[in-house]
């Protein structure tokens, strides 16, 4: 295949997940660490960009959902999923809800001025960033750049 195929590369039936999913897991990611910065610190500058990478991760982790699970309709044919495709698919249902969480919660907190942010969202931040590492270790697997 030419690498520089872009009909090939936009056609393919799983390759739009593949690349998507880089996008969520790299703001959410930025996003906790900018909030937890943000605490230590008490800089309102990265409480705000906090927020926005959490809310472009959400966002962008909608369609990378989708891909994954269309990916899953055109390659195995909606086949039963089992072992590792199946805890990835779990987990990544799961991750994509906690993602949303995260984001809820600071929407509210800046929905309301003046108001500080609820200390839940440390263990919400911490349990959704153990989960979407997992997640993408097992894609990582899944598309064999983790194992030789």
């Amino acid at each position: 295949m030419n690498p520089w195929d872009i009909r090939a590369a936009l056609f393919a039936k799983h390759a739009q997940h593949v690349v998507l999913i880089h996008f969520p897991i790299a703001l959410f990611l930025a996003g906790v660490a900018l909030d937890i910065a943000a605490g230590l610190t008490r800089r309102k500058e990265l409480a705000v960009a906090a927020y926005y990478n959490l809310t472009f991760a959400a966002l962008t982790a909608l369609p990378a959902a989708a891909t994954g699970l269309l990916a899953w309709q055109w390659e195995l044919e909606g086949r039963r999923l089992k072992g590792i495709l199946l805890f990835h698919l779990i987990s990544g249902c799961a991750s994509l809800l906690l993602m949303l969480a995260v984001w809820r919660v600071h929407l509210k907190a800046r929905r309301q001025p003046g108001q500080f942010f609820p200390a839940s969202r440390w263990p919400l931040e911490i349990l959704a960033v153990v989960l979407v590492t997992v997640t993408g270790h097992l894609g990582g697997f899944l598309s064999g750049v983790n194992h030789p």
